[in-house]
Parts: C-alpha cells; sequence; structure tokens
C-alpha cells in the first residue's frame, strides 16, 4: 500500500466513525467497505452509547472491528469519543469476543461470547470516576484480558 492509500485510508475511516456518531443509533451496526479472500477490507462499526463521569465529562463509545488480508484477520478495539465527538483513543482487544454488549445504568457492559470462556461471567466497568487506564474483561476463573487505554483523555 502505497502512502497516498494508508493517507486516504486514514481519513475514510476519521469520517465514518464521524458519520456513525451522528446518527446516534445505539446499537446498530454499520458496515463500511466488504472484506473478500482476495484482499478487500471491511470496517464494522457500532455505537454503544454515552458514558458520564460524576463530575459530568461524557465518553461516547464505539465498537470497531477491521477486517482485512487473505486470511480475514481481525482487529478489535474500543474507540473513545468526547461529547463534541472527537476522538480521544482506544482500548485494543485481542479477540472480538472482548468487545462490550451494551451499556447500561452508566455501566459499560462485557458479555462473554468466547467458547472458551464462562458465559455466566459478565465483567462490568464503570466510568463515574473517569476514563480507566485499564479495563479488565474476566473469561473464566483468574483468567481474563486486560484491555489497555491508547490515547489522552
Amino acid at each position: 500500500m502505497g502512502v497516498s492509500e494508508l493517507g486516504y485510508a486514514q481519513v475514510n475511516d476519521e469520517n465514518i466513525r464521524l458519520e456513525v456518531l451522528r446518527k446516534n443509533r445505539i446499537g446498530k451496526e454499520y458496515v463500511f467497505g466488504k472484506w473478500n479472500d482476495k484482499g478487500g477490507t471491511e470496517t464494522s462499526l457500532t455505537y454503544l452509547g454515552i458514558l458520564k463521569t460524576n463530575k459530568g465529562r461524557t465518553y461516547k463509545i464505539m465498537n470497531y472491528i477491521w477486517t482485512w488480508g487473505m486470511s480475514c484477520r481481525s482487529t478489535s478495539r474500543i474507540l473513545v469519543f468526547n461529547g463534541k465527538n472527537q476522538y480521544l483513543g482506544n482500548y485494543y482487544a485481542p479477540r472480538e469476543s472482548n468487545l462490550p454488549k451494551e451499556i447500561k445504568d452508566r455501566i459499560l457492559i462485557f458479555a462473554n461470547k468466547d467458547h472458551e470462556c464462562d458465559k455466566k461471567i459478565i465483567s462490568k466497568i464503570s466510568f463515574k470516576n473517569g476514563l480507566p487506564k485499564e479495563i479488565y474483561v474476566a473469561c473464566k476463573n483468574v483468567y481474563g484480558d486486560n484491555l489497555v487505554f491508547d490515547g489522552t483523555n
């Protein structure tokens, strides 16, 4: 991929994120592009809603899945924006199953979808004291994944 193509992809990615935020449809998945075994890419975005801190700060949360490559690889992240739709950063999720399911009562809810994890375990993360530096998503027994925030808050 040439530099100009990479630059275009980054601008396009920013545009589609803003488009989804402006639509403000909680829980609706939007798919851009089309992956195929010949090398196409696909971006899936799902806006989960708003989390507010006790001090009134607003965070908008979006699930991001980018599918690419001949072997259908994917990169998953939880994107974080402020109340003005400005991108603040993301939490890298090693697997799609690490992405949150919903926001309920100011809590980010993670339900185990991975077949290796205990389906009864639900991780609940509060943003009431601000943007967490790390999010622990429990899987089974003492196992789980730490999702580390990469960005500014």
